[in-house]
């Protein structure tokens, strides 16, 4: 069983670390299988409100690691080689931007590639002003993969995301709060502390209300309004027959500050 993956589950908060630190976080075999596994069960567990991926080390993460991507080039192992996008990254990217409750990537250096991409599947972008983004593929005459095809767009438009894609470069914190791929930018030796007040606050909310809200946005994006519309409206009969709805309605009639259990 490879360690490259650590989880660790704690007061409603799932934590997935990346670990890796020797290489920068890159994604081989093992660590695509854990990651997906783990990213898989943090969505399914019912006592986890919020989840946090992130790193060790340097590196976020750099995205396939390369010396084995090499590998399999000179082997001829097309199947591996290619295998890897629907079989590892795509249900990695789907889980992180479908599941019912949030999701916050805490970067704590460079997300290059499908480090990149997982970064913006997040609800959250907590950015190390150390940190940064590479959207490195065309750099070795790739394509995109891991959802950024849909999720770069919805963050900085068409434009400014065919550019970036484009012209591979490192795209450092402070000019990413500008564009949008992060939403907050903190001193280095307070990333943690500024995830965990962030997630702390997620894990105590409405987290069926937070799973509705994300999936409903994502839904919108591929739909009609009609369809939209309609969708609205289940998650809002789910949110509604919910606990956590019935006894905020009562905390305001009381004019006390709810209380969320998630349910």
């Amino acid at each position: 069983m490879s360690d490259s993956v650590a989880y660790d589950v704690s007061e409603g908060v799932a934590t997935i670390t990346l670990n890796r630190p020797e290489a920068m976080n890159a994604l081989d075999t093992p660590t695509k299988v854990l990651l997906r596994d783990t990213v898989l069960a943090a969505a399914e567990d019912e006592a986890v409100r919020c989840v946090v991926l992130t790193g060790t080390g340097r590196a976020f993460c750099v995205g396939q690691d390369l010396k084995e991507h090499i590998g399999l080039l000179e082997a001829n192992d097309m199947d591996a080689l290619w295998n890897t996008v629907p079989v590892h990254f795509a249900p990695i990217a789907l889980a992180l931007a479908e599941m019912p409750k949030p999701v916050i990537a805490s970067l704590n250096g460079v997300a290059a590639g499908a480090g990149a991409s997982m970064a913006f599947a997040c609800d959250f972008r907590v950015v190390a002003d150390t940190a940064g983004f590479n959207l490195a593929f065309t750099g070795i005459a790739l394509s995109c993969d891991t959802g950024i095809s849909w999720t770069l767009p919805r963050l900085v438009g068409h434009a400014r995301a065919t550019e970036l894609l484009y012209f591979g470069r490192t795209i450092p914190a402070a000019e990413a709060l500008t564009l949008g791929l992060a939403t907050s930018v903190v001193p280095a030796d307070e990333l943690a502390a500024a995830t965990a007040e962030l997630a702390g606050r997620l894990a105590n909310g409405p987290t069926v209300a937070y799973g509705s809200v994300r999936q409903s946005l994502g839904y919108s994006a591929s739909h009609t309004l009609a369809e939209a519309l309609e969708f609205e409206a289940d998650k809002m009969r789910l949110t509604g027959d919910t606990e956590d709805h019935r006894n905020a309605v009562a905390s305001f009639v009381a004019k006390q500050k709810p209380t969320f259990h998630g349910k």
